[in-house]
């Protein structure tokens, strides 16, 4: 989402798929998780070796961005890390984990259709692999949720994205203040005194709502300390 409104490898046998239950034990320690789930989710679907590679080498390539301090690829592998452990509230673990390595591939903090085109890059190579289309969708609606994280939502999947993408809001103090620092670096374009309205824009838009986050166990978790978070981050503005 635009968290700032300005005011003006490893090998894989082919025929290897996602276990029911991934063993978190081993995910957490894997200094590859990234590829590891992305190459066994993939080959569930295709067995071009050269098409799973390539399209991890791009999406690699575009969360290593210049600019990015935040949206990278760690961003990406705290989401994954945090899905396995969570599993077990995930319905469609596929769309699940295709919706997290996409959601933010396309990044401009200038701009205001990133989600449409990280979305687009999506469904481009999930029709090369023959993904069902009514997952598809699903992956699509996954990925535009992350743009205005509406308050509600009946789909329980796209809580708990919403949440695992937000999940740093609740942070322990010094994480987030590194996190705010990173995000700040990303609009470093922008001078103060635009930047901090419209990232006051922003933390406000998340105080305001009845809960910043939608499943019972991230609010018990990490609720109260995201609104501190945040205060403290408003009183910094």
């Amino acid at each position: 989402m635009m968290l700032f409104y300005p005011i003006v490898s490893i090998n894989i046998k082919s025929s290897c798929t996602i276990p029911d239950r991934i063993n978190p034990t081993f995910v957490h320690m894997h200094s590859s998780i990234t590829t590891y789930l992305w190459t066994d989710l993939c080959e569930k679907y295709t067995s071009d070796q050269a098409l799973i590679s390539q399209t991890f080498a791009d999406l690699s390539t575009h969360y290593a961005e210049s600019g990015r301090y935040y949206h990278t690829m760690t961003h990406i592998r705290n989401m994954l890390n945090s899905a396995v452990s969570h599993e077990a509230l995930i319905r469609d673990k596929d769309a699940f984990l295709f919706a997290i390595f996409f959601h933010d591939v396309i990044y401009d903090a200038t701009a205001k259709d990133n989600e449409e085109k990280s979305a687009e890059k999506a469904l481009f190579f999930l029709e090369k692999i023959e993904f069902w289309e009514e997952e598809r969708k699903q992956v699509q609606d996954l990925i535009l949720a992350t743009k205005t994280h509406p308050a509600t939502n009946s789909n329980t999947d796209t809580n708990l994205l919403l949440d695992l993408d937000l999940e740093i809001l609740g942070a322990e103090p010094a994480v987030y203040q590194e996190y705010a620092a990173n995000i700040r670096r990303e609009y470093a374009m922008f001078p103060d005194e635009l930047y901090f309205p419209g990232r006051k824009k922003v933390l406000y838009h998340f105080l305001d709502m009845p809960f910043i986050y939608r499943t019972e166990i991230f609010r018990n978790e990490r609720e109260q300390r995201a609104r501190i978070n945040i205060e403290n981050e408003i009183a910094t503005l």
